[in-house]
């Protein structure tokens, strides 16, 4: 199995494990947080949603739906995507967003694949599933653009949802293709040159479901740690809505990283039907891009710490 093919397993555990890890705080604050588990580090279930430890909520579950359309096709068809999430919101899921609910019923009404634009659409619900759009498109940035738009308006149509799945979608894709520290740091500041609001140097721990609050979130703790783990409890000890922003950012540390520093003792803990068909859809994935067909040449970035420069 090589580096790439890796990276994509642990990107795709990466988010099942950070919305399993965020989904104890979502909706508390820091401090309510502190007061109750001093630092949420461990994957122990609860939460508002009362799961089980290991259970993952609709970050996971939607981006199921989706690599699972791609994977059963062979390719990108929008439409069965969207098949793929009127079954699923017909059977009951223990989450979903209203947008999301609003976007798949008017398809499931009306047979509309692109919502119009709303001023009220930019919440996160588009970026927390783009991940296997980005490994499926991984090699060819103008199919990611295509792919990356398609899919968020299915759901929600707004600028910056769009620019925060356009940025994240690049920075899985130099993340697996073994990209440092700086280029992805590029990326993040060519988002904020066109959209500032992005901007992140000055964070100020707001980690609700508007995107803009999402993207800061993960951008600022996937600066300033230097590890898979310390990344990860970072962004769900800020509450708010932790399990979609510890999914965001469990798919690009994990791109980053590599399998080897997924900490063990979460994947253990982790749903095992989920573990196990993440990985294998991820694969599969990587498998249908552009890139299998034509890798880049340059060698590789080993997922090895020598390799992290500091942002």
């Amino acid at each position: 199995m090589n580096i790439v093919t890796d990276r994509a397993r642990a990107a795709f555990l990466g988010l099942a494990l950070g919305d399993a890890l965020g989904a104890t705080t979502e909706f508390m604050t820091p401090t309510e947080i502190r007061n109750q588990y001093k630092v949420h580090r461990n994957i122990i279930g609860g939460g508002w949603l009362h799961l089980k430890a290991g259970k993952v909520t609709d970050d996971t579950e939607m981006s199921l739906c989706v690599a699972r359309a791609i994977v059963e096709r062979g390719g990108w068809q929008l439409s069965t995507i969207a098949d793929n999430f009127v079954s699923w919101m017909k059977g009951k899921p223990i989450d979903i967003g209203s947008t999301c609910r609003k976007g798949i019923r008017d398809y499931l009404l009306s047979g509309n694949l692109e919502q119009p634009y709303s001023d009220n659409d930019a919440g996160n619900g588009a970026l927390m599933r783009l991940l296997p759009t980005a490994l499926f498109t991984l090699g060819d940035e103008a199919l990611l653009q295509r792919c990356a738009i398609e899919q968020a308006h299915l759901t929600h149509h707004h600028p910056l949802s769009d620019a925060a799945c356009l940025t994240f979608g690049k920075m899985i894709h130099a993340a697996l293709c073994g990209a440092d520290r700086f280029c992805l740091h590029a990326l993040a500041r060519d988002l904020i040159a066109a959209y500032p609001k992005f901007h992140f140097n000055d964070y100020r721990g707001h980690a609700g479901g508007y995107v803009v609050e999402t993207m800061q979130t993960v951008l600022h703790f996937f600066f300033t740690t230097s590890n898979f783990e310390d990344c990860l409890i970072g962004i769900v000890n800020q509450g708010g809505d932790a399990d979609t922003t510890g999914a965001i950012g469990g798919a690009l540390a994990g791109a980053f990283y590599g399998m080897e520093e997924l900490p063990r003792i979460w994947t253990k803990k982790l749903d095992p039907v989920v573990s196990e068909e993440v990985q294998r859809l991820a694969v599969a994935l990587v498998g249908l891009s552009p890139f299998a067909t034509c890798p880049p040449s340059p060698g590789l970035r080993p997922p090895s710490p020598s390799w992290r420069g500091e942002s």
